[in-house]
């Protein structure tokens, strides 16, 4: 079931936050007159559930896979599998859509994981 329109943009924009944060940014603000884009500081942060320019990269530096998911005796694909991140189309409001907020999904679910194990010492087997 798809949420409103404005609702999902809202989500989008946690993503690209969570991400942001994730990857160094601390002074993440979104002001008033510019609704949607994320700055830290004076410098502009990428729309990377919103922009292909921007999600792009993050496909290519995290060598993310990606699989279409096409049901049995269904000729289109009704979901993409990004790496261990699994999107359904019909959440989004298109299927491109749908692979942009699902390779950041994929993109915070590994630099979360990588932390945790980071976070972890190293012990040597009995």
């Amino acid at each position: 079931m798809r949420i409103s329109d404005q609702d999902y943009f809202r989500s989008c924009i946690a993503k690209e936050r969570h991400l942001a944060q994730l990857l160094g940014h601390h002074q993440i603000e979104e002001c008033y007159e510019s609704v949607g884009t994320l700055w830290d500081g004076a410098r502009k942060l990428p729309a990377w559930t919103r922009d292909w320019a921007a999600c792009g990269p993050l496909l290519a530096e995290h060598a993310l896979s990606l699989v279409f998911v096409t049901p049995d005796g269904a000729s289109e694909p009704d979901q993409a599998d990004i790496g261990a991140t699994r999107v359904s189309f019909a959440e989004h409001p298109s299927r491109e859509r749908a692979l942009m907020v699902g390779i950041v999904r994929e993109v915070i679910r590994r630099l979360e994981h990588g932390r945790h194990h980071a976070a972890q010492p190293l012990r040597p087997l009995p």
